[in-house]
Order: C-alpha cells, then structure tokens, then sequence
C-alpha cells in the first residue's frame, strides 16, 4: 500500500444496555470484532440503568482487547446519577470515557483524533428551545451549550489529525432521527451540535440514542451515522476509512434490515 494511504476500520455501536443477563452475548461480540477492526467507538447507553456493576458486565468484555476503545455516555448512564462511577467502572476495563473530552489514537501510523462527548436535547429548526423564559429551560439551554463548545474545542485540538471523528449519543441532525416520532425529535438531539461539525468537517459523526431512527444522514459532506444497534441490526458497524493527503473518504454497505 502507498506509505500515503492507510484505510482505518472503525466499529461502532450505541445502546448496548449492558446487563449482567446479557454478559455472554457481550463478551462474544466484542471478541469477535476485534479481528475486524482498529478502533471500537461506544455511543453511549453503554448500560441498561446506569448500574456500574452493568458497566462492569461491559468492561469485562473490553478489558482483554488490544484494539482500544473509546466512549461516551448517554441518558441511561445518567439516569440514577451515578454517572462518575459508571466511568470509572469502564476505565477499569480499558474504556477510553470520552466527557466534553478529545483524544488521539495512532492507528498504522496515523493519528485518528476522537471527539467524544454526550451532546444533548433542544430539537430543530421549527421546534427549537430558545435560551428564553423560565430558568430551569434555561439551564436545559445552558447545558447544551456547553456540549457545544466541547465539540468546537475538541475538533480545534485534533485539526492536525488526518481522521478526525466525533462519537455523540444524542443526534446532530433530523435525518437520522426518522422513523421516530415527530413530537420526540426535540428529545433526541439538537441542531446545535451540527454547528461545529459544519464548520470544522471531520471525517465521520456517529451518534445513537434513537432506536426507531435511520442509519444514514449528513452535515454538509459529513457523513452522519445513527450506530444504534437496534438500527444497524448487528453487534457493531465496521467503517472503513481511508487516510490520504487530503481528506479521508468513508466506504459503506448499508446495513441489514
């Protein structure tokens, strides 16, 4: 292969709800994606209540891989408020917890920089939450924005990289949100998280989150994708990117129904 090009496979998956039902399942999944790929990215809901013994079941499986991996969390992770130690569960395991967070990675000699963070709700033109009115909305408002300004941090810090990739839970975009009820969208995801990503164009976007959504979308020529593992009907999706002197380009089947 040219010393120029390298092609970097990427697996991917969101909503996994770790349970200790579910160990083996896991445990085998992850076992056998490691001889696919280079990189393992995490869209959060990595757990089913945001137990850290489900994060555990997870982390067991992550921790005699050499591919690295990398995450964020999601809502599920949060909902019992024990998110901190939730992380530390799945850095016991080797999980790389990405939170308002970037890193680089050298896979085959290129530097893959990751930009990880939650992202949260707000909705989309026509039903947008305005930083306006009550303070509890306010906050909601607030809170956003500070994911907003990790994203544009994160993607500045791994400029330099020639991948540069962005792992979220809630959606970037509508277009990946279809198959969901209209009336949720604003639940979901935030137009607003597609700001920095418009304007530093990283390489590939995957989020997760909505379980009725669509795989493919888009952020000018970005692709998005909604790695949910109830949309791509798998354990994990495996991207294959391709690292050149100039942008890198994204090769993918569409998943199975």
């Amino acid at each position: 292969m040219d010393a120029a090009k390298r092609t970097i496979r990427i697996a991917a998956a969101g909503d996994i709800h770790a349970c200790e039902p579910h160990r083996e399942r896991i445990e085998a999944a992850f076992a056998e994606v490691e001889a696919d790929a280079d990189l393992i990215l995490l869209a959060g809901d990595l757990t089913t209540h945001g137990e850290p013994e489900e994060a555990a079941v997870l982390a067991d499986a992550c921790s005699a891989l050499a591919t690295p991996v990398y995450a964020v969390l999601g809502n599920h992770d949060h909902h019992l408020s024990r998110a901190h130690e939730v992380q530390d569960a799945l850095e016991a395991g080797g999980v790389v917890v990405l939170d308002r967070d970037w890193a680089v990675a050298e896979i085959d000699g290129v530097d893959v920089g990751i930009v990880g963070t939650k992202g949260f709700v707000g909705g989309f033109p026509g039903s947008s939450l305005p930083d306006f009115g009550e303070p509890l909305l306010r906050r909601v408002y607030a809170e956003t924005s500070a994911e907003v300004e990790a994203l544009e941090r994160g993607l500045q810090a791994v400029a330099h990289c020639p991948l540069r990739l962005v792992l979220l839970h809630y959606a970037p975009i509508t277009e990946t949100l279809e198959g969901e009820p209209i009336g949720i969208w604003n639940l979901l995801g935030s137009a607003r998280l597609a700001l920095p990503v418009a304007e530093y164009r990283p390489d590939l976007v995957v989020h997760g989150h909505a379980h009725a959504g669509r795989f493919e979308g888009a952020i000018g020529d970005t692709p998005v994708y909604n790695v949910a593992v109830q949309v791509i009907g798998r354990d994990f999706y495996v991207f294959e990117l391709e690292a050149t002197a100039g942008r890198s380009e994204v090769e993918v089947d569409a998943p199975s129904a």
